[in-house]
């Protein structure tokens, strides 16, 4: 007797290169140098990571690219989020940051 499993029970094959992407973006969103950024951005990235598509990955990998002081401020409301900088990732934490 073959004992087959159902295909409700076969769950994706998690791919090795996306998983240790979405690693190290967890970890530059959580080790930003300033504990700020890193609550404000860390909280975000972590809440929301394993939803993001490959697009929102290419944007949050930019946004790290980005100076901390320049996000605190963006983030916080301080100043507005320049209109190059402007993504719909980035006002979207500035959201949840509740600004």
């Amino acid at each position: 007797m073959v004992h087959e499993t159902p295909l409700s029970d076969l769950s994706p094959v998690p791919d090795p290169a996306l998983e240790s992407r979405r690693r190290r973006l967890l970890f530059r969103a959580t080790h930003r140098g300033t504990h700020e950024n890193d609550i404000l951005i860390g909280g975000y990235v972590a809440a929301r990571l394993e939803q993001f598509s490959e697009a929102e990955l290419d944007a949050l990998e930019a946004i790290m690219d980005l100076p901390d002081p320049d996000l605190a401020d963006w983030l916080t409301g301080r100043r507005p989020i320049p209109p190059d900088h402007d993504t719909s990732l980035l006002r979207a934490m500035k959201d949840a940051a509740g600004r």
